[in-house]
């Protein structure tokens, strides 16, 4: 072989044996490694107590049914069943003890992100009702008109 054609040879075989000694120093020496040899995914069994020791900072939405039965009744006869309180009020990991409220975001946005106008034919979207931002009461918050809990119940 002409030296025009090993070079670039030589430069691709030094670009893989440069990735391959990046790898063995980089990677950890369990990854990937399960109980029939290799697998695929991100388990190392180093790495268990770390995701054991891990705080939760979700707690879902029957954790929040003993203390706020009436708010959890009524959004579990509307739409918004579906959505998990934490969607709108934040983690409740330090709740109630820090803080005695969890913070409530009341901004147009927090809305938007399932009522704006998305025309996905194929998928769930379609069917969620849609606002036309610009149009509905721009500038205003919706929770001025729309209860979180109820949307439709006497609207404001």
């Amino acid at each position: 072989m002409k030296n025009h054609a090993l070079r670039p040879l030589f430069v691709v075989i030094g670009i893989i044996v440069l990735i391959l000694l990046f790898r063995i120093v980089y990677v950890p020496k369990d990854f990937g490694i399960g109980e029939r040899g290799y697998m695929y995914g991100w388990h190392r069994h180093s790495n268990e107590q770390d995701w054991k020791n891990f705080k939760v900072k979700y707690q879902g939405k029957e954790y929040c049914k003993d203390c706020h039965s009436d708010k959890y009744d009524s959004i579990n006869k509307t739409p918004h069943k579906i959505i998990q309180c934490e969607n709108c009020h934040g983690p409740a990991i330090d709740h109630p003890s820090d803080p005695p409220k969890l913070t409530i975001d009341r901004s147009r946005a927090l809305c938007l992100r399932c009522h704006y106008p998305l025309p996905y034919p194929t998928s769930g979207r379609a069917n969620i009702k849609s606002i036309d931002p610009d149009k509905h009461n721009p500038g205003m918050e919706c929770v001025t008109c729309h209860n979180p809990h109820n949307p439709m119940e006497g609207l404001r």
